[in-house]
């Protein structure tokens, strides 16, 4: 498989807002987004005016927008908080697409150089991903490495990678109880590497710092899990976690790679961990129910989209989980929703 050139029309940077000055934020960003376009998606329950600066090629949803768009068809989808990236998700047009939250800034590297997480998302998923025997070297498609003795040549040439997992520097994406334990611990090791993961293998997936092929994986990714005690911090969300599980089986089905490791982002402190482990605690304890269930799940020969498997898992999760707990219907039912409108957005 020869690499992929990716063009910048190709290429959608999706923001959720939820805070209102976006100044600098966006400064901080600007030598790597400025050529490309943006979608800001303001969080529903922000009340505030947006401050953006001058110079970039944006476009910003607001409440409205998403009504307008959504409708009142689809009431069990929400994008409030962190959700509301998934409603840039929704409108973009584009093969791919780069998601950030705003309470990140670009990482700097061992050497103290300033980095392009852009260039590296785009790398990863132009690059073949090989998640069906582990390379010892990590990624082989990286500069200076390669596949190592007695890696089958017949798997070299790899399939396309669907999604690309970023890592983050300073605050990690810490779990309330391990960040309330630890409150001072702060990650700082930089690990130049990428990894493909392998295939049956699960991964708590963050949508803190992500870029995917949305042709190939796009309405996968849905805002389906919702907590009955949920906020809008990331330590009171597992909506990512549910989805990154969702998205690796339907990449592991379709023949797809997931890649994780660079790009870093330097994440900021936001929100009290012990307050938020009142809320993510329920969270906490149905990922016990979780992960044995997409670890099983195996999807038949008849879907063959990304919609078709995303309608099978919802239909596995009512049956199997359902009963376990009324979130995991919920979460079903919200798949199915998400399907609907996807592909009716899609056709406008």
């Amino acid at each position: 498989m020869s690499e992929v050139i990716i063009k910048n029309d190709e290429v959608d940077i999706v923001i959720g807002a939820l805070q209102s000055d976006l100044t600098p934020f966006l400064e901080a960003w600007r030598p790597f987004i400025s050529d490309f376009h943006l979608i800001i998606v303001k969080d529903p329950d922000l009340k505030e005016e947006l401050k953006i600066p001058g110079g970039f090629n944006l476009h910003v949803y607001t409440k409205s927008d998403i009504d307008k768009v959504v409708g009142s068809s689809t009431s069990g989808i929400s994008f409030s908080g962190y959700a509301c990236r998934y409603f840039g998700y929704l409108v973009s047009r584009k093969r791919y697409i780069i998601s950030v939250d705003d309470d990140c800034l670009p990482a700097k590297n061992s050497k103290g150089e300033l980095t392009d997480p852009v260039s590296q998302h785009i790398i990863n998923l132009s690059t073949p991903a090989t998640p069906f025997f582990f390379n010892t070297l990590y990624d082989p498609f990286c500069e200076g490495a390669d596949f190592v003795r007695g890696y089958p040549f017949s798997l070299r040439t790899g399939v396309e990678c669907g999604l690309s997992c970023g890592l983050w520097l300073n605050l990690a994406d810490l779990d309330a109880p391990t960040q309330a334990l630890k409150p001072s611990l702060r990650n700082t090791r930089y690990v130049d590497a990428v990894l493909t993961v392998p295939t049956r293998a699960m991964l708590p997936v963050s949508g803190i710092n992500i870029a995917f092929n949305t042709e190939l994986v796009g309405p996968a990714l849905t805002p389906a899990f919702r907590l009955a005690k949920e906020g809008n911090l990331r330590w009171e969300t597992v909506e990512d976690i549910w989805t990154g599980m969702c998205v690796k089986v339907i990449c592991d089905h379709l023949r797809l790679g997931v890649k994780s490791g660079l790009p870093y982002v330097s994440r900021q402190e936001r929100g009290n961990a012990i307050e938020s482990l009142k809320k993510e605690w329920e969270g906490v304890k149905l990922m016990e129910e979780v992960v044995p269930f997409f670890q099983s799940l195996r999807l038949s020969e008849t879907s063959v989209t990304p919609e078709d498997c995303v309608a099978e898992i919802a239909a596995a999760v009512k049956e199997r989980l359902g009963p376990v707990s009324p979130t995991f219907a919920g979460a079903a039912g919200t798949m199915v929703e998400w399907i609907k409108l996807w592909k009716r957005v899609r056709a406008q």
